[in-house]
């Protein structure tokens, strides 16, 4: 039970703080929004400070779960075709799991205040995914499926302009149909581009 409510107050605290931003959430809101008192919160948090640092390891674990990490990589795909079906997963994971586009506006919003919050922003939107590719790429060239480059500058140049089109999503939601298309034909793109000899 205690469980579930920690749970329903860090659902609760993403939303306003996707919303309303750090400072900007105010913990009686919250609890309020929630049908519980202050007091009631305090039982399970024992302030903003533990929420927000609760939740940030929280949607930490759940990114890395479903999306993959550096960590947890997905397995490298096993033709040129596997890479743009598997890019598109992610894409879609990442466009579409409220979660995760809340996670992303708090990071976006939070960077400029909060070291942490700079930290996971800089690898979510740029270094991780660059990380996570790295080694797909380099384990695609191994199978002949690229052709031989550096693959972190392949990752780069990969991830880069698809992280771009994720956060058009997040500025102008109704756009989201149409930046899943550029990335889908980027990514075939790319591996007409760099596709190797098998």
């Amino acid at each position: 039970m205690a469980k579930d409510t920690k749970e329903r107050i860090l659902t609760a605290a993403l939303e306003m703080f996707a919303q309303n931003g750090y400072a900007g959430t105010n913990l009686r809101e919250l609890a309020a929004s929630l049908g519980m008192g202050k007091s009631s919160l305090y039982r399970h948090f024992t302030s903003k400070e533990e929420i927000w640092n609760t939740l940030l390891d929280a949607m930490i674990a759940y990114y890395g779960e479903r999306f993959g990490s550096p960590e947890h990589l997905p397995p490298a795909p096993e033709s040129p075709e596997g890479l743009v079906a598997m890019t598109m997963r992610m894409v879609d994971f990442t466009v579409h799991d409220e979660k995760i586009v809340l996670t992303r506006k708090v990071l976006a919003i939070e960077q400029f205040r909060d070291e942490r919050a700079r930290e996971l922003a800089s690898r979510h939107f740029l270094t991780g995914l660059t990380e996570m590719f790295t080694p797909i790429f380099a384990a695609m060239m191994d199978k002949g499926l690229l052709r031989r480059e550096d693959p972190r500058m392949l990752a780069f140049a990969y991830t880069a302009p698809i992280s771009a089109l994720i956060h058009l999503c997040d500025r102008e939601p109704e756009k989201t149909e149409e930046a899943m298309a550029h990335i889908e034909a980027f990514s075939r793109h790319f591996v007409k581009s760099y596709g190797g000899i098998a």
